[in-house]
């Protein structure tokens, strides 16, 4: 049976086309789109016995950064990509 989760191959063949000084963030909760800092990578065994890699963010309250960027929102699909309703030119006064 063929796991659906990515592996730590998966995650080091997207990571190799990536910047390698580029900061590493995780996008959390797709209800409330949050960027947080990583701060450690520990390998552990599941309740099955499987090996399994924790990424976790870090224990200090600058760990959450803030809302996601929308574009980052909307390339995970957890919004859709919304643009503001176009403007109605304003009325001048005088009437013209």
């Amino acid at each position: 049976m063929k796991s659906t989760e990515m592996t730590v191959g998966d995650l080091i063949d997207l990571l190799s086309g990536c910047d390698r000084s580029a900061p590493v963030r995780q996008a959390m909760n797709p209800f409330f789109p949050m960027a947080h800092r990583l701060a450690q990578v520990v390998q552990s065994v599941d309740e099955t016995g499987q090996t399994v890699v924790y990424l976790a963010e870090g224990r200090d309250e600058g760990s959450q950064l803030g809302h996601l960027p929308p574009e980052v929102a909307v390339a995970l699909t957890w919004q859709g990509d919304t643009q503001a309703p176009p403007r109605r030119p304003r009325r001048r006064a005088g009437g013209n």
